[in-house]
């Protein structure tokens, strides 16, 4: 889906097209801009940093540059605003590397609630999955710029270049090196929707069981259990490998105490987290962590669980994102 980029790339808005004619207009015409655009560039941002609170400022600071700017040579309100926040997205990755390298235990992306219906787009759903944003996190903030726009939104190599102020050719290489590497960490054979979700079904049933033999069943021999609970709940600090290892560690967790809610207080849930199925632990008025399954061939290969209750207010709010393009 290509979208212009260059920030005074020519503009003009088609009758009925929700966009704004006059970009020196007044605060109804900023606002209807804002509102156009804003699933957009909540969208880019999210991606870019994997929380939910850094890209709402960061859009909102789009919008307080947008309605402070001299926008008179400003000839497309789209372009400016996606290169406005893409470049803040990218000093705020930068500025943000020292706090992540000092995060307690592994550090994973917020997740959210999303539409049944945001898997529909196979390609973008997959670049919101958790196991993506986790890729994600190990570009460069430029090589992540680059892909999302690219990849993600259909942005040319030329648009992409005008608006991170670089070559085109420079760009292309770049698109090449973060293309490769994303491919290269990602499962070739994952499972399609309705087969994850079938494997996620199992695996929490087995969980809640305590069931250790039937979670050997569904678990890969070399599975990888990323905990993050940001040193605000227990959990493990460290990456746990291996069927035997992550069978006992999740049969175990229903069979006590966490967080001052007993055993039979805890509550879990399918529910569409991050466009793909993922169990919801909630109990005593709050969510107690999130996770995410991947699948391949059948089985589980990795699990994302989310204990830090700091990443976890979108959810429990039971607030349901949309974020296509």
């Amino acid at each position: 889906m290509a979208q212009s980029l260059s920030a005074r790339a020519s503009y003009t808005p088609a009758a009925g097209d929700g966009t704004m004619g006059d970009v020196t207009g007044d605060t109804a015409d900023l606002t209807e801009v804002y509102e156009t655009y804003r699933g957009l560039l909540f969208s880019v941002a999210y991606r870019m940093l994997g929380s939910v609170a850094d890209a709402e400022d960061i859009v909102q600071d789009a919008w307080l540059r947008w309605s402070g700017a001299d926008r008179t040579n400003v000839e497309d309100p789209r372009a400016y605003l996606v290169r406005t926040v893409t470049n803040t997205a990218i000093d705020r990755l930068r500025s943000e590397r020292s706090r992540r390298e000092s995060y307690v235990g592994p550090w994973l992306p917020e997740p959210v609630l999303t539409a049944p219906d945001a898997a529909a787009d196979v390609e973008m759903a997959d670049s919101v999955s958790l196991a993506m944003l986790v890729v994600l996190e190990t570009l460069s903030p430029l090589e992540r710029a680059v892909f999302v726009l690219r990849e993600v939104f259909g942005f040319s190599h030329a648009e992409i270049a005008s608006a991170l102020d670089r070559s085109e050719a420079s760009i292309r290489q770049v698109a090449v090196r973060a293309r490769r590497h994303v491919t290269e960490r990602r499962p070739r054979f994952a499972a399609d929707r309705a087969e994850q979700r079938r494997v996620t079904e199992e695996f929490l049933s087995a969980a809640l069981g305590g069931d250790i033999e039937r979670l050997l069943g569904v678990l890969a021999p070399d599975v990888v259990l990323v905990p993050d609970g940001g040193g605000k709940r227990l959990a493990p600090r460290r990456p746990l490998v291996g069927a035997d290892l992550v069978a006992r560690f999740l049969a175990g967790i229903g069979q006590r105490s966490y967080d001052g809610v007993a055993p039979e207080d805890m509550r879990a849930e399918i529910a569409d987290v991050n466009g793909t199925a993922g169990v919801i632990i909630r109990g005593g008025g709050m969510v107690l962590s999130t996770m995410t399954a991947e699948v391949v061939d059948g089985r589980v290969t990795a699990l994302h669980l989310i204990a830090n209750p700091d990443k976890l207010e979108t959810i429990a709010e039971r607030r349901v994102l949309s974020l296509g393009p």
